[in-house]
């Protein structure tokens, strides 16, 4: 097996970067990324094997999980979705031995919020992140915000994240880091605004900000990182959440390949050259898994976030970049927000297409399902594991799905789509076969139910590119549709308690005490049973536990909590911030292998600004 440096060396010279990547490689040699040692933890090796075992792995009824979100990829521009103009011999194999979605949704028609609903399976009237980060803006999750990593890492996953993640700020003690929201080793962009450079003069290894050379491209970096996270974690079950943001603008790439007709433009050229190269990472994934010998119990999901882009002067009607739909990125038209999903998983996952409309909003329940436990029950989405492995042609009861938009930008053949109006904010929602759209009058969501100038009506079982607007002809669906989509907006979505919570201080002195409160909350069916929390702290701070230290059983939505006394030492004194990690472990009933969680809070120096 190719050490780090060696792994990460060969990626840069597949590029002609090897300056960047001599430092990455000089940092991965030389660093444990946290999780190293998991094997020794009996918590997470019960029932799992440990990362020492052989790489070969016998089928169980916990899949590893590989989720490949590509970014402003359109439905239809791979082969198995019609694509005719980009080869893509990967994706079209992996099509060809899974199951394809005709009707499968992204969270949103614009990035950061299409990502936040397949993270934490809130629709865009419930999230925490619900709009592009603007200037001056993190698009920041909060603590509450239960992502499918913390789901699967409760199950004894080892979790991975490669790529984008898209949400700020840009330091790791606080609680939107990908660390902290359940994913053990994180590579590539936290921020939004940073995934839009693909020579970038950094990039981050879990909390630590890694300089690069700006000559180092880095879609192979995190293809080959995910890569060697798969072998390194043969012997448990895994999650490797791959992000690439290929084929996002602009269209660079280091070479444009058997794209070099100078009758396409430069941007075109591009296009398709990243769109070929997000293809042959999808191929070395799955080569991966096979050599393995994993590919009996490994589902691989292959998907986008929203509709194809027109930035950089990138062509999408030249490309067919939507087939038949109505819309691109920005658009809550099918064309903006429906996105490929193909499944593949030999022997456990069925050959053929499905037409059940599906979302991202679905991924925690769904991966949830396939792992044997719950996740919060507070989300929106439903479960289709069934479907994905065969045992149910389908889906738990759904009334409908629903869709925000708020975006200041303006594409041109966006705009045209809409006639105008892609800068003013949107809803959609479908329900059955019936789709609704309704647009304001302004940049902001109007408050109350007039102020939408706008309303169409479609039925995507006869018309699924929405030419001919229906509103006129069911008045009566048309209140009740948009009845639904008033109910379905709140400013806040009060959470139901999920996981682990941590009450403590904002700031604190050197010499000063104060009280921290740990609270597992219960947010299943279930009874958790032999429930215990604990609480450690960096060097220069206290922690004395107060009252009974006995382990409790929680009934479903109930809780359990603890305290500790927290004093800074006078030794904290020149620390700006102190880091303390809460940890619990509990027994589902009925179930074989505890449940774990992990949550952090950040304590303040007095005086000091908050980040």
């Amino acid at each position: 097996m190719a050490s780090r440096r060696q792994f990460l060396a060969g990626a840069a010279a597949a590029v002609g970067t090897a300056g960047g990547a001599a430092v990455l490689a000089e940092h991965f040699s030389g660093s444990a990324h946290s999780g190293d040692t998991d094997a020794d933890d009996p918590v997470r090796a019960t029932g799992v094997g440990s990362s020492k075992q052989p790489s070969t792995a016998a089928r169980t009824d916990r899949p590893n999980i590989i989720l490949i979100l590509h970014d402003d990829l359109g439905w239809g521009e791979t082969g198995p979705y019609g694509q005719k103009t980009i080869a893509t011999p990967s994706i079209d194999r992996v099509a060809a031995q899974g199951l394809r979605f005709t009707q499968y949704y992204g969270g949103g028609c614009v990035c950061a919020p299409s990502r936040s609903v397949a993270l934490t399976g809130l629709h865009l009237g419930h999230a925490t992140v619900r709009q592009n980060p603007e200037a001056g803006s993190a698009g920041s999750f909060v603590s509450t915000d239960t992502t499918f990593a913390q789901v699967l890492w409760s199950r004894g996953y080892r979790t991975g994240l490669f790529g984008k993640w898209g949400f700020g700020p840009l330091h790791g003690d606080q609680p939107s880091h990908p660390n902290n929201r359940g994913f053990d080793e994180f590579f590539g962009y936290i921020s939004h605004e940073e995934a839009h450079h693909y020579y970038p003069n950094h990039l981050w290894h879990n909390a630590e900000r890694i300089a690069m050379d700006g000559r180092t491209y880095a879609p192979p970096l995190f293809a080959e990182r995910a890569i060697q996270f798969v072998k390194d974690n043969a012997g448990q079950p895994f999650l490797v959440y791959l992000a690439p943001n290929l084929p996002h603008a602009p269209s660079d790439v280091p070479d444009t390949g058997v794209y070099t007709d100078p009758r396409w433009t430069a941007a075109d050229r591009g296009h398709a050259a990243q769109v070929a190269l997000l293809d042959k990472h999808i191929g070395e994934i799955v080569d991966t898994v096979e050599q393995a010998g994993l590919s009996d119990n490994t589902l691989i999901m292959i998907t986008g976030d929203h509709g194809p882009h027109e930035e950089g002067g990138v062509n999408p009607d030249f490309f067919d970049s939507n087939g038949p739909l109505r819309g691109y990125k920005r658009n809550l038209y099918e064309g903006g927000i429906r996105v490929p999903m193909i499944a593949w998983g030999p022997g456990r996952v069925p050959v053929g297409t499905t037409d059940r409309a599906a979302g991202h909003v679905d991924l925690v329940p769904t991966f949830a399902a396939l792992a044997g436990t719950e996740g919060p029950k507070d989300v929106d989405g439903v479960s289709f594991a069934g479907v994905l492995t065969g045992t149910s042609d389908t889906l738990p009861h759904r009334d409908h799905f629903y869709w925000y938009r708020r975006d200041p930008f303006n594409t041109r053949r966006a705009d045209a789509a809409e006639h105008g109006s892609v800068t003013r904010a949107a809803e959609a929602i479908r329900r059955g076969d019936w789709k609704l759209v309704r647009i304001a009058a302004g940049h902001d969501r109007p408050h109350g139910k007039t102020g939408y100038p706008t309303v169409q009506l479609f039925d995507l079982a006869t018309d699924p590119g929405e030419r001919n607007d229906l509103a006129g002809k069911h008045p009566q669906l048309v209140s009740e549709l948009t009845a639904a989509l008033d109910a379905d907006w709140t400013p806040f979505y009060p959470r139901v308690g999920y996981g682990l919570s941590v009450a403590a201080p904002k700031r604190l002195a050197p010499g000063q005490s104060a009280l921290v409160t740990v609270v597992l909350s219960n947010g299943t069916s279930g009874e958790l049973l032999q429930a215990g929390l604990s609480l450690t702290g960096p060097a220069g701070v206290t922690l004395v536990r107060q009252g009974d230290t006995t382990t409790s059983t929680i009934a479903p939505g109930g809780s359990a909590s603890a305290s500790w006394m927290l004093t800074v030492d006078q030794s904290g004194a020149a620390a700006a911030l102190w880091a303390l990690s809460a940890e619990a472990t509990a027994e589902p009933a009925g179930g074989s292998v505890a449940l774990r969680y992990r949550e952090q809070a950040v304590v303040l120096a007095a005086g000091t600004a908050a980040g």
